[in-house]
């Protein structure tokens, strides 16, 4: 009777609501059972609902140009091609160095606060954007600069995602974080849905700007591409600021959360997040010009959403298929799924007498956009359990022990979350960089599509060898 009445008493004092100051959270362990049916998960899930607009919001302001560049030569922008390419690609090369450094900033600054002061940023290049379209004038390097400052919604993912791992305990991240990601995702289809539509109305009317003639009879509002979100951001930034929590136990200086760099399984899992977020980003920002390039008489603007809202919604069902079957094999499969599917695209293209196959050619890209769904489920549960996996198992089996093991785990998944999201959102860059190379030197983009394919094949070796096989170095 004595121990039990004591597991009782240790029960309930794990299941104590957390001691908070405002919005700081001082007590917070999601792996004890109590504790999260209690109070955590109640908590956990409103900063999950609270970050995914936020989240989508930024992935909407990063794949602006990607709409944008189609449109400018129809009201008198006179960039060249490569320009034009260019625009497209820079937002993933600045939202991919950004993110390096968001990375590290919710352990230093707080995810309420952050989340808050990120999502207002975005005004800044959606104020922009609003005001350069409308003149044709406007220089290249003011363009450019937008493009670039366009990726500060691209390094939000990667506090987004290091955020909400404290939050969750391990077998539910895979969940929570493919939620988080997926939803989020949808901001690039919503973009290249709506952003088509709104630009063809005058949504704000004499507050926006008078519209731009366009090629033909039809006039175009532009500038709504960049003022269609501003009511949103802001609506997203104050829910953050006073929705969301800070975890004082995710506080860690830049020195703690730098061991990742020293960490094998890091640089691992971020060559294997450049083949599935890499490649659903990149494929993102490059689809609309490919198809221009290759199927002119196509009106892309029908199409390229559609893609994006699949990778998107299907993300969360890689995260829970990788809680239920293991982060490894889902991976595993799922590369050899998207290699299959991009050497199949090749035989879709024009050449020669042969016209392409367009439907053939769309249905197989959605095809590429869906394992890139399940990929950035599967490969982002997969970090948090390696991490925690490792800290545990080399620590004593005391609870002491343990609950720092898992708290040192915690902080290294997260920085690793957040860095590999950096490099893997380089592919954003890469992939419409290598489409313009390969059309450039011959002819076609089927020399970038072969480079992929090998690529994919790398991610298949590694996944296979360190995480699926059986004996494997760190099974997940």
């Amino acid at each position: 009777m004595t121990h039990q009445a004591a597991t009782l008493r240790e029960s309930a004092k794990r299941a104590t609501p957390p001691a908070a100051t405002g919005r700081v959270i001082e007590h917070w362990n999601p792996e004890d059972e109590a504790f999260w049916q209690s109070t955590g998960r109640r908590i956990a899930r409103r900063n999950l609902w609270i970050s995914i607009p936020a989240l989508l919001l930024a992935f909407a302001v990063w794949m602006i140009w990607s709409v944008l560049v189609v449109y400018l030569p129809l009201v008198g922008f006179t960039y060249s091609q490569p320009q034009l390419f260019w625009l497209a690609a820079l937002p993933a090369l600045s939202g991919a160095t950004l993110r390096i450094f968001y990375s590290f900033m919710v352990p230093l600054v707080g995810g309420r606060r952050w989340t808050a002061i990120s999502t207002g940023s975005l005004l800044i290049p959606a104020i922009g954007i609003g005001l350069a379209v409308q003149n044709p004038a406007t220089p290249f390097w003011v363009m450019a600069t937008l493009a670039l400052l366009c990726g500060l919604g691209g390094g939000n993912f990667a506090s987004s995602m290091a955020n909400i791992s404290f939050f969750f305990p391990k077998k539910e991240k895979g969940t929570a974080l493919g939620l988080n990601a997926g939803l989020g995702n949808l901001g690039v289809s919503a973009t290249q849905f709506i952003v088509p539509l709104v630009i063809t109305i005058g949504v704000f009317g004499f507050l926006a700007g008078s519209p731009q003639q366009a090629t033909g009879e039809s006039t175009l509002w532009l500038q709504n591409a960049g003022f269609i979100w501003v009511p949103f951001i802001l609506i997203a930034a104050i829910a953050a600021w006073f929705g969301m929590n800070d975890l004082a136990s995710a506080r860690a200086s830049v020195r703690e959360q730098a061991v990742i760099f020293k960490r094998k399984h890091n640089w691992l899992m971020c060559w294997l997040y450049i083949g599935t977020f890499g490649s659903f980003i990149g494929y993102s920002a490059g689809l609309p010009l490919l198809i221009r390039g290759q199927f002119p008489d196509i009106n892309a603007a029908q199409f390229i959403f559609l893609g994006p809202l699949i990778g998107a919604l299907i993300r969360p069902l890689g995260g829970w298929m990788s809680d239920r079957f293991g982060g490894a094999r889902v991976t595993l499969w799922n590369f050899i799924a998207m290699a299959i599917a991009a050497l199949a695209v090749v035989l879709t293209l024009p050449r020669g007498d042969y016209a392409g196959n367009f439907p053939l050619f769309l249905t197989l890209f959605l095809v590429l956009f869906a394992t890139t769904g399940v990929g950035n489920g599967s490969t982002f549960r997969m970090i948090p359990v390696i991490f925690l996996n490792q800290q545990q198992h080399n620590a004593d089996p005391t609870p002491e022990a343990q609950a720092r093991a898992t708290q040192r785990g915690a902080k290294e998944a997260a920085a690793v979350l957040g860095l590999s999201s950096a490099v893997g959102a380089y592919g954003g860059f890469v992939i419409p960089y290598s489409y313009g190379w390969a059309i450039a030197g011959t002819g076609g983009p089927a020399a970038a599509l072969y480079g992929f394919v090998v690529f994919y094949a790398t991610c298949v070796g590694i996944t296979w060898w360190y995480y699926a096989r059986r004996g494997a170095e760190a099974p997940c």
